[in-house]
């Protein structure tokens, strides 16, 4: 898959969890909601902590255990403050029992 590295096997993350892999520089936080697997920068804009550790809500959303910052996992967006800038997210792909996450942002 071009433009895409192996990040995990979908056996190391079953529904529920997450597992944090680097791409590049970046660390990224990989999330399995429901069979639904997301993927985004493990650093919170407000202060620049790990959303690794914070609690996920419902369907979408991850809270920053710092401060309580709250983001969409589909798009990064911002859905509670303190922060106002969106988190980068990652595209995801499945193939044959690995989860492939985008070696570029989302736009």
């Amino acid at each position: 898959m071009d433009g895409f590295v192996a990040a995990a096997s979908t056996a190391d993350v079953p529904p529920g969890e997450r597992v944090v892999v680097q791409v590049g520089r970046t660390w990224i936080v990989l999330f399995n909601v429901d069979g639904v697997y997301y993927a985004i920068e493990d650093r919170c804009t407000h202060d620049d902590g790990p959303l690794s550790d914070g609690r996920v809500i419902g369907c979408c959303l991850i809270e920053c255990p710092r401060h309580g910052a709250q983001f969409d996992l589909r798009d990064g967006s911002v859905k509670a403050p303190p922060a106002l800038v969106p988190v980068p997210v990652f595209e995801t792909r499945v193939d044959d029992g690995m989860v492939y996450i985008a070696k570029a942002k989302k736009r």
